[in-house]
Formats: structure tokens, sequence, C-alpha cells
């Protein structure tokens, strides 16, 4: 998944929160992050559920989040 983040949420610790508080493994392919805006590609890792519950307060919290197709070469 790519999640998109707006000035504001740049400098929160939201991928952190998504490792400790659900039951997910995260690990960044990409990024592309500065002072007004920035991007993640991230594979997260987890029971359906959890991965879904994630997403959802990924989503609450403002982050665009757009599903990522294929192979990802870092």
């Amino acid at each position: 998944m790519t999640l998109h983040f707006s000035p504001e949420l740049v400098g929160e610790p939201v991928i952190h929160r998504l490792g400790h508080q659900f039951a997910l493994i995260t690990n960044i392919r990409r990024a592309d992050v500065s002072r007004d805006e920035g991007w993640v590609v991230l594979e997260v890792e987890g029971e359906a559920d959890e991965i879904e519950r994630g997403l959802r307060y990924c989503e609450a919290l403002g982050v665009r989040v757009d599903p990522v197709e294929g192979e990802l070469a870092v």
C-alpha cells in the first residue's frame, strides 16, 4: 500500500503506531518525505482484520491509502 501524508501528518509517527497499536509487521519499501508532504510504500503483514483496522486508523487520521500492484523494485 502507499500512504500519502499531508503537511500536518508528516511529523506524526503513524507507521510506528501501526506496529504497536495493531498486530502488524511493517516494512518500508520506498519513501519520499519532505517538510510539506510525503508518501511511503509500505508492506504490511498480519491478520486480515488487523490490517483492515490499521487502514481505517490511517484513514481516520487523514492519511490517503492507495493499493500497490505488482512487484516493488527497491
